[in-house]
Order: C-alpha cells, then structure tokens, then sequence
C-alpha cells in the first residue's frame, strides 16, 4: 500500500479556500459556511502557512487567485465538488432506510406510538419516524412512506386498504363509579367534548340526541382542540369521553377507562382508518412495516 508523498493539510481549511475561489469574496465564502467573515480569512490563512505560499492577493474589498492559488483552487474545487456529491449521496440513502409513517395527531398518540415497542422488538433493524399531523400530507412530496388516514371510502386514494370502522362508546376512568349513562347520570357527570364541529359523529350533543338523551344537561362540558387529549382527559378522571373504539382498546382492556352501557349509537359514519403507501412497489423497510401496521389492525379486540 503506497503512502502520501506529502502530508495533507487540514479539509476545513481547503473547504474554506475553495469557498472563497469559487465567489470571489471572503463574506460571501463566509455566507456559504455560516461562518463569519473572521473565521473564513483564519481559515485561509492557516492553510497559506502550512504550506508556505500565499493563496489570494487581499486587495481593499476584493481578492484574487495567486499563481500558486489558482493551481490549487482547480484540484481542491473538484476534489471538495466529488466530495460534496458523495457525501450527499450517503446522507440520503441514510434518510432513506428510515421509514415515515403519518398519522393525525390523535392516532399517532393513541394508536400508533404504544404500539412501536413491538415494532422494534420484532424488527430491530427497521428505523421509524413518525410524523402527527391533522392535515393530509403530499406523501411523495414531503418523503413520507406510509399513512393512516381517516374518512370515508369514497375519499381514499388508490390502493388504500381498510385498517378498522369507526365505533363511539362513552368511557370513564373506573374511579367515577359509574356504570350507565342516562337520565339519572348525566346530570353529574362531566363530558369530555372534542371540539371538531367538521365531525359531528363526535359530538356530545348529536350523540346525546340520537340516545333519547337531549333535553338533559349534564354537570359541564370541557371542550379539547385534539382527541387524545380527550382521552387523557378521561384517563385523568376528569369526565365521561366519548371513546373511538379502535384506538382506545387497549385501555379498555387493561382497565384504564370503563365504557358505560347506554342507548347511543355505536357508529354514526362512514368513516375508517385506511393505510396509504406511496409506492405500488415500496422498499424492504417500508414492506415490513405495512405488513405489520396491518396485522395489528387485525388483531382481535383493536
């Protein structure tokens, strides 16, 4: 293996040379790096004493290329431009071996993320990155792979696969005491409203209608811009919440929330939970984790 003839200055300040030949200006060399004006003329003039030449000729407010600078300036820009492009190359095949999955806020929070362990524990090698947003995300246009969406099934994009329906139960953490909601309850109990008039289907007052229940006013209402923290909300015992099945399951289960027995209705829409990808063919990494979001949604008791 054959050694280096010569020893190779420091790259910080060839990459700070470089910037400087490429504009012609020390502060915009500087712009370029964000870096002062100071530190980039440091840089410089570290370089020239390691080598022992002078780079540039300092004029008032310009520079120019020496001999000896311009000579380097043609080796080091290609070398530092190949060096750029590979290192730009690596950074997004990193990106790319992270799999995006978004999800509105409160499915994220209350389906997606208890859920991850077990993602991890079955797949270690597989990085996710979870993005929570309530608005309908350009999948190819903000690189992300998959999505949970929620809505009717007219509205689906191509290729969508239904995950699970939408049923409402009214829950309470079990220190309420409370078994029914009705005539005799409501009237001292709390509701936990999400305030997303867009969705009438989660609101106390169609709810309460359609249960033979609206003429009677409950203790208070304490109204929530996101569903999980309605859901926290009852988990906390601050009230009764009307409870999206699908996503609260779990605490049912383990007994963190208790549902009421009442004459509402379970469903009231049309709307489900689809699993959009962005790619027909995706990568590996992506493949797993679909195959997986979709074995959990089919898992009894969702």
């Amino acid at each position: 293996m054959s050694k280096s003839r010569v020893r190779l200055p420091p790259l910080d300040g060839v990459r700070g040379f470089v910037a400087v030949g490429r504009r012609m200006s020390v502060t915009l060399a500087a712009q370029d790096l964000f870096l002062t004006q100071s530190a980039v003329s440091r840089k410089v003039r570290n370089l020239e004493q390691i080598l022992g030449c002078q780079l540039l000729v300092r004029g008032h407010r310009s520079v120019d290329l020496t001999p000896e600078g311009e000579q380097l300036f043609r080796v080091a820009d290609a070398a530092i431009a190949q060096l750029e492009d590979v290192l730009a190359k690596l950074a997004r095949a990193k990106v790319r071996d992270v799999v995006t999955v978004t999800a509105s806020i409160g499915v994220a929070g209350l389906w997606l993320l208890p859920r991850l362990g077990g993602l991890q524990a079955t797949m270690p090698g597989v990085n996710v990155r979870v993005m929570a947003e309530n608005r309908t995300v350009d999948l190819r246009g903000e690189g992300v792979d998959l999505a949970v969406r929620y809505c009717a099934e007219r509205d689906t994009p191509p290729g969508a696969v239904r995950l699970f329906g939408e049923r409402t139960v009214p829950v309470v953490h079990p220190s309420l005491d409370v078994r029914a909601l009705d005539a005799d309850t409501l009237p001292e109990l709390v509701l936990l409203e999400f305030d997303d008039p867009g969705r009438p289907w989660l609101q106390w007052s169609e709810q309460l209608n359609a249960a033979g229940l609206g003429g009677v006013e409950p203790k208070g209402i304490v109204r929530f811009n996101q569903y999980d923290q309605v859901i926290h909300a009852a988990v906390a015992g601050q009230g009764v919440a009307l409870g999206r099945e699908a996503l609260i399951g779990p605490m049912i289960a383990d007994g963190r929330l208790s549902t009421l027995a009442w004459d509402g209705p379970a469903a009231a829409t049309d709307h489900a939970y689809w699993l959009v990808q962005a790619d027909s063919q995706p990568r590996r990494e992506v493949a797993a984790v679909r195959d997986w979001i979709l074995q959990q949604a089919a898992e009894p008791g969702v």
